[in-house]
């Protein structure tokens, strides 16, 4: 089996997604996705990796992980060639799991557990899917307008107790939220008041009263804080017993990180803005971190998110893949959480999830009760639909053995 064309799509509708299909000679095709930069990834994908994996056996996934993500400069972080490199990563696992006629997790070891609890990060339906210019607030996410019962950025905002009434009415044990966020626009992340520290304790208050401990509630902190700063907002939240702390600080210091972490009896999470089994092993070697988050259209694709999650496993670490970003990532984070046993949640956006996931591909990992069920059949077990590839507003490049790249 060759590969013999590759090809990436984004839509103006969804102007932060790039998608890619790899096509084979045996008229098998794998998926992958990405977020952020689709203009950036796709260059990357044509001009750089295409040139390199057409006429290649796309069975050799190892060897093209090495040769993709390392390749030449070795490019780190997770920029726009880790994002294609993640992305194309993807598509190659599916294609061998649609060549062994199996579901994807059985690829992946078999299944642990026949599903995996999920957690609702309370965005909206406008949350994030447009293209993000400068530094947005709370105030600014939560004005974009709803269009169904899931405007939950303004619900957690406002009716913080009616959310998570309505969360575990649907069977959510878990949810996050970021109510701290637009303090941090105001004063650079460098401090808070006492003020704005009660005002963004007040969501937490209102969800205990509401229904005690029944529901998790996760605290994202978005990278926009200081130590000092976040150190105080940490002593601030712990009474309410939040389920973890995530990404208080940048990325760009895990020493920094770690003396947040050690500075608080609640577990702190990271990081999603992490990629590579070199940077997980600096976050592990800490020894002081709850949970490991990663997402696969960023961290070098599912190849290198394995070896981190046994590498986490071996520190006795759970894993918690990140999924606010698109379908394709969803679909993989719900097959890889069954076969990993330290995969012990799967973040969703129930907004996402209702309204406009369904418009890009054939099938959505069920979720009933508070969890969700990968999809069966052959590979990822969904596809791009066809008619995404014709629409007006589709942005199409093609490489193939035959052709140079076009775009149209």
């Amino acid at each position: 089996m060759k590969i013999v064309e590759i090809r990436t799509l984004s839509l103006g509708e969804f102007p932060n997604l790039c998608w890619v299909e790899v096509l084979t000679d045996e008229g098998i095709t794998g998926t992958g996705e990405t977020f952020f930069g689709p203009e950036a990834v796709a260059s990357y994908i044509h001009e750089t990796a295409a040139p390199y994996l057409l006429g290649a056996d796309p069975l050799r996934i190892e060897r093209h992980w090495k040769e993709l993500y390392g390749f030449y400069l070795r490019f780190g972080g997770i920029g726009a060639e880790t994002r294609g490199a993640s992305a194309l990563d993807n598509a190659l696992w599916d294609i061998a799991a649609r060549a062994c006629g199996q579901p994807l997790y059985q690829l992946l070891g078999g299944r642990t557990r026949e599903s995996v609890r999920a957690y609702n990060t309370c965005g909206g339906y406008g949350y994030a899917r447009k293209p993000i210019a400068g530094t947005l607030d709370n105030r600014t996410w939560s004005n974009l307008g709803g269009r169904g019962p899931y405007e939950d950025l303004d619900a957690f905002l406002h009716r913080a107790g009616e959310l998570a009434e309505g969360l575990l009415d649907e069977g959510f044990t878990a949810m996050k939220i970021w109510p701290f966020d637009e303090y941090a626009v105001a004063g650079d992340g460098a401090m808070i008041s006492a003020e704005d520290l009660r005002k963004g304790c007040a969501p937490f208050e209102k969800i205990r009263s509401a229904v005690g401990d029944r529901i998790d509630v996760a605290l994202e902190m978005h990278s926009r804080w200081m130590l000092a700063a976040a150190k105080r907002i940490a002593r601030a939240v712990e009474e309410y017993e939040p389920m973890w702390f995530e990404d208080p600080l940048r990325i760009d210091d895990i020493d920094e990180l770690a003396a947040f972490a050690r500075a608080t009896r609640i577990p702190t999470i990271a990081s999603e803005l992490i990629s590579g089994k070199h940077g997980f092993r600096s976050v592990l070697e800490q020894h002081c971190f709850g949970y490991v988050m990663f997402d696969f259209g960023w961290v070098g694709g599912l190849s290198e998110a394995r070896k981190i999650a046994t590498m986490a496993d071996a520190y006795h670490v759970p894993v918690a893949p990140h999924d606010c970003t698109g379908p394709i990532n969803l679909a993989l984070g719900v097959h890889f959480g069954v076969s990993q046993p330290n995969a012990m949640l799967q973040e969703v956006v129930r907004a996402y999830y209702s309204d406009w996931y369904p418009l890009l591909v054939t099938e959505l990992p069920r979720l009933e009760r508070g969890h969700l069920w990968p999809t069966e059949g052959e590979g990822l077990g969904t596809s791009l639909l066809p008619e995404l590839w014709t629409r007006d507003d589709a942005t199409v490049r093609v490489s193939s053995a035959r052709h140079a790249a076009l775009s149209s």
